[in-house]
């Protein structure tokens, strides 16, 4: 029987290696300035919803430099010794902001403070809206092709920072223009629920479907997983996978 390997070369390995440091390192410099941003207006505005944005954006750092740490390794198999350490520290810090978020938004809904109207949040929160979507769906695109999970799990904390972007941006702009300053807790729970969950997913190793295939059969059928390369617990591949078969 015929076997087509789908594993990239090693030169293949490096190259992607290489565009995730990159990617990594733009992820981290834009999120510390956006942290700074937002936590300073969030604080001015006794914003929940922006503060909770700022503290995202200090765990996307966090997120982002445990996977530049195990991409720091030359060698590709220490890289990938490093991959469940790295999707734990992604998950503990979904968890964490969850909480903090969470937390505060409760205590302002529960009538302790109200949020004054932020244009500068506005303005980061759009800004950021435009930006991440395109580093989130290179550094996933270079993730699946090299088989990290935790490259792709952090593409998704990106990726979840566009989500939480249109949320505040929503959030404030309520606040602002139509004085209804709930809406300001409600984004920050809907962006705690949304960080439970990625949390969840990073910590049962949810982005395994990244993985590439070592071996492929001239019939469909790879050693060990599917044909997208997944092991046969991973409940992506059935989407993913019979999407790639059709």
């Amino acid at each position: 029987m015929a076997v087509i390997s789908l594993s990239p070369s090693p030169d293949r390995r490096e190259a992607l290696a290489r565009r995730i440091r990159f990617l990594l390192a733009a992820t981290i410099a834009y999120n510390v300035i956006e942290a700074v941003v937002a936590i300073t207006a969030g604080a001015v505005a006794s914003s929940t919803a922006l503060v909770g944005f700022g503290l995202d954006s200090v765990i996307e750092v966090s997120s982002a430099s445990a996977v530049a740490w195990q991409f720091s390794a030359r060698d590709h198999a220490v890289r990938q010794a490093r991959e469940k350490t790295t999707l734990r520290i992604i998950a503990v810090s979904f968890f964490a902001l969850a909480a903090y978020v969470g937390v505060d938004a409760i205590r302002v809904l529960g009538g302790t403070g109200e949020a004054d109207r932020s244009i500068p949040g506005i303005a980061l929160a759009a800004l950021s809206l435009a930006v991440m979507p395109f580093l989130s769906a290179a550094q996933r695109r270079a993730g699946r092709e090299l088989g990290s999970a935790s490259a792709v799990a952090d593409s998704k904390q990106t990726l979840l920072c566009t989500y939480l972007s249109a949320v505040l941006l929503a959030g404030l702009i309520v606040n602002a223009t139509l004085g209804w300053t709930w809406a300001d807790p409600i984004a920050a729970l809907v962006i705690a629920a949304v960080a439970l969950k990625e949390g969840r997913d990073a910590w049962q190793g949810k982005g395994c479907c990244a993985a590439p295939a070592t071996t492929l059969s001239i019939t469909g059928a790879e050693d060990g997983g599917d044909a997208c390369g997944c092991a046969p617990e991973c409940a992506c591949c059935t989407t993913e996978g019979s999407e790639g078969r059709r």
